[in-house]
């Protein structure tokens, strides 16, 4: 009688324990790749992106690469602005509102995260890669081959 009280004891135990690491709010990385359609992260797929990570119940952080934008666009006519130069970190904090919302894409560390998300936008094509120009010869910026790498050994 004793060693099944202490066996039920134990699976109670096990239970709560199973349950709380459950209750953990899942933390998900949001990559980004600068601020606008045409030349960075589509608004709403980031937006929407970040609102369905916490009306799911976890975290979000977002991540971007310090790094030049391949060009600037004009989003009001869709043409190349000449002669304007933008950051992809800086352009990402304006989706992510600045502060501590938003880190350098070097610094993600995929074992503090329970998934890796890219909202899309022509900045994956351009910003995070150069597929844009390279077609099926394209490379992967290396901050992003990394951390997909990573999170996917992780």
């Amino acid at each position: 009688m004793e060693e099944k009280r202490k066996s039920k004891d134990f699976q109670i135990a096990l239970a709560s324990i199973l349950k709380k690491m459950n209750e953990r709010k899942k933390k998900i990385a949001v990559v980004l790749s600068g601020c606008g359609v045409f030349d960075g992260t589509e608004i709403h797929e980031a937006v929407l992106t970040l609102l369905a990570i916490e009306e799911g119940g976890a975290e979000w952080q977002c991540f971007a690469p310090d790094v030049e934008q391949m060009h600037v666009v004009d989003h009001s006519t869709g043409k190349v602005a000449e002669g304007s130069a933008r950051n992809v970190y800086v352009e990402s904090a304006r989706i992510a509102r600045g502060g501590d919302a938003l880190l350098r894409l070097a610094e993600y560390t995929p074992a503090n995260y329970d998934a890796l998300v890219f909202p899309g936008g022509f900045g994956a094509a351009k910003n995070l890669s150069d597929f844009a120009t390279k077609g099926p010869e394209a490379q992967v910026h290396e901050e992003v081959s990394r951390a997909v790498r990573e999170t996917h050994s992780s």
